[in-house]
């Protein structure tokens, strides 16, 4: 089993911290996860609703119809109406900025650029100072990072880490397969592009059928623009490079260079193509809507697909819940060549631009800057992520955090956790990064803590990692290269600018050419890459990169 560099790094942080804490012993260290402290100690509970808009993806909700929400508004006397977007994001934020009127807080997710420009969002530096004694804590290290440059910070990120930085046991690629495939052929291994359709190929031939209907060999989600990148980004993980959106940074030079328009992209558009002249490729990749294609995963009769965890999570646990683990899927760190070594495992990182933010039409900002600052306690952070103690964990003789199985399964059901509220506070709000730790000891997200992802495997896990003689599902993957200025998917471009109009018009490219190259006639990729790249080639990729290249060397030097 490798090393965990970025493990022992967070605990000898944590260890120090323990050190500290038993050394000062003048009671000082009591402020650390106190909601209380210079103005913020007069905290009016009178009942109060806010209004909550996220860019993400969730259903619905009132804060106080969960456990946590309930929780938060009995110490707070705040509660949410918690609402989030339905179809394009971007056609709801330019509803949103073209009638002035906003919620009280906003997710903003990839309308952020758009949101700031339109002044949509209240400076929170003076609520800060006066207010956010475990703000000032959680992003003291970061505050050159989540400054603009007109010096005022607009939002709460979400990534954090607090204590150092834990490294997950079970990261995953965008690569997946299901695992009676493998199971088939004795567990082979599985590292480059070719083997991993080869071996999808060899199966749907020998079953094509799964409960009476037609499997499918590989499917991705590309049904709308809003998550378009998750067929486009595969050449970069293809070639060895973590995700940092359209661009590749060289380690050594810093320079960001794009990968579209070159062979890395052509290379996986005529695979795919390859693909889908033998039947391989999911017709509806490029119509179906989200719905309907986790449907298709949870079937069981997708062979392969590709997605980052967090797309897929509903139809993750949905399979797991239903208890065939044949049907369940592993993620491969599936690469174009046996020689290149793959970076799908994120090295320690901070992502600036996904965050909370109190708007303009805010009617309280005191008391919502309070409501971030009680959430960011310790004791708060352990609510939204492991819930309470004695109900959905436990705590050992030493004081480790751990889960029984009957927990572990609730903790993994879709339903139990939009009722508990796990589903809407471990993320979308100011929090601890996943790879933070507590004082304590304990991993701040449960499945980075050592005892409950040994719990949390199943028997068909143990089976598939004794198989391929791994630990945990890391040890599939290469260690992580630290990137300091990493990701630059996170580099903002301002509306209007020549590198956003770039973008845009990049993408449109992509979005109008990918179907037709997927699923062109045998003999017909090459003419249909040859038309996209010549319209390709008429925008100024030049300029995008330098200006890319420009800001990574900025935030190798500290300036974000």
């Amino acid at each position: 089993m490798r090393t965990k560099k970025w493990l022992q790094t967070g605990l000898a942080v944590v260890m120090a911290s323990a050190l500290l804490v038993v050394g000062c012993s003048n009671g000082n260290s009591g402020e650390k996860n106190s909601a209380s402290g210079g103005e913020n100690s007069e905290v009016s509970t009178e009942p109060v609703t806010f209004t909550y808009f996220g860019f993400g993806a969730n259903k619905d909700t009132m804060a106080s119809d969960t456990t946590i929400g309930k929780k938060l508004q009995e110490q707070t006397g705040v509660d949410w109406k918690m609402e989030y977007v339905v179809g394009d994001g971007s056609t709801k934020s330019g509803v949103m900025i073209a009638g002035g009127d906003y919620p009280d807080v906003i997710s903003p997710v990839g309308e952020l650029a758009k949101l700031l420009d339109a002044g949509a969002y209240i400076p929170l530096n003076d609520l800060i100072e006066k207010y956010g004694p475990n703000i000032k804590r959680v992003y003291g290290d970061y505050m050159n990072k989540i400054t603009n440059e007109d010096g005022n910070i607009y939002i709460l990120p979400f990534t954090a880490n607090v204590n150092g930085y834990l490294s997950p046991p079970d990261p995953s690629s965008t690569f997946w397969m299901q695992r009676r495939v493998l199971k088939e052929f004795g567990y082979p291994e599985v590292k480059t592009l070719d083997q991993y359709f080869d071996l999808i190929e060899k199966y749907q031939a020998k079953y094509p059928k799964v409960d009476g209907k037609d499997t499918i060999g590989f499917a991705t989600f590309a049904g709308t623009a809003g998550e378009f990148f998750t067929i486009t980004n595969q050449p970069m993980h293809l070639a060895g490079y973590p995700n940092e959106g359209g661009v590749l940074v060289d380690m050594e030079s810093h320079e960001a260079k794009l990968y579209q328009g070159t062979e890395d992209e052509k290379r996986w558009l005529a695979k795919l193509n390859e693909m889908n002249g033998k039947g391989l490729v999911d017709p509806e990749t490029f119509t179906a809507n989200k719905d309907q294609y986790l449907a298709k995963l949870t079937s069981g009769r997708v062979l392969g697909y590709v997605n980052y965890s967090w797309q897929i999570n509903d139809a993750t646990n949905n399979l797991r819940s239903a208890g065939n683990d044949d049907l369940r899927y592993v993620a491969l760190p599936i690469v174009f060549d046996e020689g290149i070594k793959d970076a799908y495992v994120d090295p320690p990182s901070f992502v600036n631009n996904r965050g909370l933010g109190i708007s303009v039409s805010a009617k309280d900002p005191v008391r919502i800057i309070k409501y971030f600052d009680n959430l960011l306690t310790d004791e708060n952070q352990k609510l939204v992520e492991w819930g309470i103690e004695g109900e959905t964990y436990t705590k050992n003789a030493e004081g480790r955090m751990v889960m029984s199985e009957e927990q572990l399964t609730n903790r993994n059901d879709n339903d139990f956790k939009r009722k508990f509220g796990f589903a809407y506070f471990d993320y979308e709000w100011p929090r601890y990064g996943d790879n933070s730790v507590y004082d304590d000891g304990n991993a701040h997200v449960p499945f980075n803590q050592p005892e409950v992802a040994a719990i949390n495997y199943t028997e068909g896990d143990k089976t598939l990692l004794k198989a391929y003689n791994l630990k945990t599902f890391s040890d599939f993957y290469a260690e992580p290269v630290e990137r300091p200025w990493y990701p630059a998917w996170s580099i903002e471009k301002e509306p209007g600018s020549p590198e956003q109009l770039f973008s845009q018009r990049a993408g449109d490219l992509q979005q109008k050419y990918y179907p037709r190259m997927v699923l062109a006639a045998p003999g017909q990729f090459e003419k249909v890459w040859n038309e996209y790249l010549a319209e390709y080639n008429k925008l100024d990729a030049k300029g995008y990169e330098e200006f890319m290249t420009n800001k990574v060397k900025a935030r190798v030097e500290g300036k974000w």
